[in-house]
């Protein structure tokens, strides 16, 4: 086993992986390597999500998983959302945790670690600090082509089913100081993509600036950043319907460095569900974005999330979701069940769907949405499409990209053939075929 060497497994979301990487950042300034080998290691790291109960379990199965690895020599350390929300709760049921960290604990891994590997067992509870602000430096774990800019942390919505607000805390943006210097920093390391992420990226600024402010500041952001050279693309994720305004729209459609995609999450269009949800804005309104974006930006490719099951959900409100989700076309469109939280305000409603609904309905808009995507995939068949070369599938011996409408790890790919191949770079491909979500294609 090799001393100050650690293994570290990051769960959940790109959010999550960001502090993953600050982590390691932290891990190699405080001494310590890392390992792909849990033999080689002296710790182990396991960076959780706990947003809904299917994410709890994944992190408790890995944790056990590793526990049952690590021996007597290894020290186990359990961070983020799953002990910044459920620290009692585990402490008692995983006694084989040596430590854990919530969210905000961070910058005291590598003090914690030095303690551990020294048997000093005091530090198990370690004492909860306060948000980072965006300066902390970290050590990427996507390709050297894209990365992704987290420009805020926590949540002000009030969304009734979900934990995140009481986890992360209150909306918090990072200046777009650190923000404009981390971009210069990753271009300089060969980025092309930068790829916004928050829990709600439309608000940027709302706590610098104030709500009359709407998308300025966001839109002032991206402008900055689009003329760092060597940033040739800027992807916005988890845009929040009730706050793209015109400006935002304007600025997608006109800035040639803003991808033309747009990730807005939308869970429902009944108006009685998104009341239930406490989202705001309506079907109307949402019907009205699509069209408006639609029309203002003819290329653009949209993503959302729909939720089936929300308490109160009947078959006419499922109903209006189908015929929304023919109707919109929506082409990375993903799906999840309603996941009953406790200390969420929707735990509490009565009118609670069965589990088997939930699965019928999941399964029923998924065949629905799988035939749109087919369908849209056929429409480029003998085109030719832009996208970014990223690996190879052995199996199919071909080589693989991402086209410019879809984002990283989340999305369709297009399987290619070609003689050669540079990672990162832009490559022109021929669509000859269709594979289910994917696209097949050739380069000349």
């Amino acid at each position: 086993m090799l001393m100050k060497t650690v293994y570290i497994v990051s769960l959940g979301c790109d959010k999550n992986r960001v502090d993953t990487e600050q982590m390691l950042y932290l891990l190699s300034n405080g001494g310590y390597g890392v390992s792909d080998r849990v033999e080689d290691c002296s710790a182990i790291i396991v960076n959780t999500c706990a947003f809904v109960e299917s994410a709890r379990v994944e992190a408790i199965e890995t944790i056990l998983e590793l526990a049952g690895q690590k021996g007597e020599s290894k020290k186990l350390i359990v961070t983020g959302c799953l002990p910044q929300k459920y620290r009692a709760e585990i402490e008692k049921d995983l006694p084989e945790v040596d430590a854990f960290l919530g969210v905000r604990d961070y910058e005291q891994l590598v003090e914690i670690l030095d303690s551990l590997t020294k048997n000093q067992r005091e530090n198990k509870d370690v004492p909860q600090g306060t948000p980072n602000d965006g300066k902390l430096q970290r050590i990427r774990t996507t390709p050297p082509h894209y990365a992704y800019l987290r420009i805020s942390d926590g949540c002000n919505n009030k969304c009734t089913f979900c934990t995140i607000p009481s986890i992360r805390g209150p909306y918090k943006s990072v200046s777009s100081e650190s923000l404009i210097a981390e971009a210069k920093g990753l271009a300089k390391g060969g980025v092309r993509e930068l790829i916004f992420i928050a829990q709600d990226v439309t608000r940027y600024g709302v706590d610098l600036f104030g709500t009359d402010e709407g998308t300025k500041p966001l839109c002032d952001l991206i402008d900055k950043i689009s003329q760092i050279d060597g940033i040739d693309y800027i992807r916005l994720m988890y845009c929040y319907p009730d706050v793209i305004d015109d400006r935002l729209i304007d600025t997608i459609a006109g800035n040639p460095k803003v991808v033309k995609y747009l990730d807005i999450p939308m869970q429902h269009i009944s108006d009685k569900i998104l009341k239930g949800m406490g989202r705001r804005g309506s079907k109307k309104d949402l019907r009205q974005l699509v069209e408006t974006l639609y029309k203002k930006i003819p290329d653009i490719t949209l993503r959302s999330t729909l939720m089936v099951g929300f308490p109160g959900e009947t078959e006419k409100e499922f109903q209006e979701l189908t015929d929304f989700i023919k109707w919109a076309k929506i082409r990375h469109l993903g799906f999840f069940a309603y996941s009953r939280e406790e200390d969420t305000p929707s735990y509490k409603l009565k009118e609670q769907v069965s589990q088997s609904a939930k699965d019928e309905r999941f399964n029923a808009i998924a065949t629905i949405q799988a035939d749109i995507a087919a369908n849209l995939n056929k429409q480029f068949v003998g085109k030719t499409v832009r996208a970014i070369y990223e690996d190879i599938d052995y199996d199919r011996n071909m080589f693989v990209a991402r086209p410019l409408f879809s984002a990283p790890e989340i999305d369709s790919v297009i399987y290619f053939k070609t003689k050669f191949a540079d990672v990162g770079s832009d490559v022109d491909i021929k669509i000859t075929g269709v594979d289910g979500y994917d696209l097949i294609g050739e380069v000349k």
